[in-house]
């Protein structure tokens, strides 16, 4: 069974930082790309950030310049460091993954259950 366990949401205040990790477990044979999502109050899920096997990184407009996303392949474990918060990046934030689960399955999707961010003014 896999999962995905996230971590480092909280509260904190406009101007912040705060790391937010996730961490794939289970039998699998590899992760492919990796990345973050968030959930505003009464919105729909929109990317923040993406990081393929190889490194290669993807931003939402919004938060460039301010959260940079990485991972450790042997951990199995992405990673989103969040500068300069604002209160409008407040949301449920969710971890993504494609997993190859055996050689002959293919890949698929998978969720993390989501950290609350919360930045106050």
């Amino acid at each position: 069974q896999v999962q995905l366990v996230e971590s480092g949401g909280g509260l904190v205040q406009a101007g912040g930082s705060l790391r937010l990790s996730c961490a794939v477990s289970g039998n699998i044979v590899l992760v492919d790309s990796m990345g973050w999502y968030r959930q505003p109050p009464g919105n729909q899920r929109e990317l923040v950030a993406t990081i393929g096997r190889g490194g290669s990184t993807n931003y939402a407009d919004s938060v460039k310049g301010r959260f940079s996303i990485s991972r450790d392949n042997a951990k199995n474990t992405v990673y989103l460091q969040m500068n300069n918060l604002k209160p409008e990046d407040s949301a449920v934030y969710y971890c993504n993954a494609v997993i190859m689960l055996s050689w002959v399955s293919g890949v698929s999707d998978y969720w993390g259950q989501g950290t609350q961010v919360t930045v106050s003014s």
